[in-house]
């Protein structure tokens, strides 16, 4: 850290001013950098050049359009399965249960990775597992963050069917479900794809703070009993929030809720 080249960290302290505001003129430049107006002069020009900042007709300056490209080709190039798999890891050893990690693939939620229970008795699930997004608790956290209007379409072009004693094949239900899910921001299911089974899931956010997955900890019934229920609550949510924060992420989870639970 002792040898970082002083020119690259003006640079970046002064780009990251646009974290926070979106124009900046040169006068507003110089007395949020503290800096002598020359060499904001001289270090806003060279960023203009290079296409890190753009300038508009009343001299306001913002971040310029390279940084559309690097953006993308950093999303483009997460993988979320390598990123989450860490933290999943971390809540299996800690649960003790299955973790699993779910993204939406049309009107189905789809497993891109699974860390199985070490105990005997466990769940069938694997990579590649599709289930409808109105069944089980992770791919209905998927289904809670979406748009009001991806909901509603959604809602228009499903076909509820029963998979489990547990599955909500009702609209009106579902929706109560869904709000419950967007203020709690976790949600749970019983017996919705599998019976006797519990599942509790977490939404996780890119860096555009949309819904990327779920995180969901799953297994039988008998083993998620009511006294256990806050602490997984809690566990998965800080893990998926955890997750968010690798990705990008700067979207807020509730933490009262969590002090509620613990």
């Amino acid at each position: 850290m002792q040898h970082k080249n002083k020119t690259v960290v003006k640079a970046l302290d002064l780009l990251s001013l646009f974290l926070t505001h979106p124009h900046l003129t040169l006068a507003q430049l110089v007395e949020l950098t503290d800096k002598p107006k020359t060499s904001v002069h001289r270090m806003a020009g060279s960023l203009e050049e290079m296409g890190f900042l753009r300038k508009d007709e009343e001299g306001r300056y913002a971040l310029g359009l390279t940084f559309l490209q690097y953006g993308q080709l950093v999303s483009d190039r997460l993988d979320i399965r390598q990123i989450a798999l860490p933290w999943m890891n971390q809540l299996r050893e800690e649960m003790g249960e299955a973790v699993h990690l779910i993204m939406k693939d049309g009107l189905d939620a789809i497993y891109v990775e699974k860390l199985d229970t070490k105990h005997p008795v466990r769940l069938y699930t694997k990579v590649g597992r599709r289930s409808p997004l109105y069944a089980g608790a992770c791919s209905r956290i998927i289904l809670a963050f979406l748009s009001d209007a991806e909901v509603e379409e959604y809602l228009e072009n499903v076909r509820f069917e029963r998979i489990a004693k547990g599955t909500i094949t009702n609209g009106r239900e579902l929706l109560k479900k869904l709000e419950e899910s967007r203020q709690n921001f976790y949600t749970i299911s019983y017996s919705e794809l599998e019976n006797e089974t519990v599942s509790v899931a977490a939404p996780i956010f890119d860096h555009r703070g949309k819904l990327i997955a779920g995180l969901s900890v799953a297994g039988p019934e008998v083993r998620f009993q009511p006294d256990k229920l806050p602490l997984l609550i809690k566990e998965t949510m800080e893990t998926a929030e955890r997750i968010s924060r690798a990705l990008g992420g700067q979207r807020e989870y509730p933490r009262h809720r969590w002090t509620q639970l613990a």
